[in-house]
């Protein structure tokens, strides 16, 4: 559909009257980002359910958009102020309690990444995963367990199976004069993509 077709869809059916096809465009093209009620209303124009149109959500804003509900609603279902949630989203920090994240993930069905990502805890992951597989990855399970409101068993697994791998690599390139270059790359890029892998092993227990 055109966004002139569109934006008669929502102007008729949902009384949008503001909503023009420059509306529809600028949506379209990523420059601007629809309320919850204009993407409802986008979503019925086109026969399809809001989280359709988003993709795969990043951000805490479109996590909630996804779901299809007000800020108010996660606000008070969480303990906290709308306005104080609504700051999170805009500024992308997120400075809730440990009570609050754990509530936030539950009623934005959040998975263990996607939770860590909207938090803005993938840094301080990163770092953690980075000190146990290239030290003693014993003693940070307890961090990583704290920062991840999970248990220490479910992560000694993981967490050893991605050591070996790092001491893999770094011992190929202590021990080999020629490829050293290339195992010295492969332990970098190993390190770079450290969240990815840990949730991957993590998946895979």
């Amino acid at each position: 559909m055109a966004p002139g077709h569109v934006a008669y869809g929502m102007r008729a059916s949902y009384g949008m009257n503001y909503v023009t096809p420059d509306h529809i465009a600028a949506w379209e093209r990523g420059v601007a980002m629809p309320s919850l009620q204009e993407l409802t209303a986008l979503a019925g124009a086109l026969w399809c359910a809001p989280g359709d149109l988003m993709g795969a959500p990043r951000t805490l804003r479109e996590h909630r958009l996804a779901r299809g509900m007000a800020p108010e609603d996660v606000a008070h279902s969480i303990g906290m102020g709308v306005a104080d949630y609504l700051r999170m989203e805009e500024t992308g920090r997120w400075t809730g309690s440990a009570y609050q994240s754990s509530q936030l993930g539950r009623t934005l069905q959040l998975s263990a990444p996607d939770m860590v990502a909207v938090t803005g805890l993938e840094g301080e992951l990163a770092a953690l995963l980075v000190e146990a597989v290239s030290t003693r990855w014993q003693a940070h399970i307890r961090a990583v367990a704290r920062l991840l409101s999970m248990e220490k068993r479910e992560l000694q697994e993981p967490l050893r199976v991605m050591h070996g791998e790092y001491q893999n690599l770094i011992a190929r390139t202590l021990s080999r004069a020629t490829g050293a270059a290339t195992s010295g790359e492969e332990g970098k890029n190993y390190l770079d993509n450290v969240v990815q892998r840990f949730w991957e092993c993590l998946g895979s227990r």
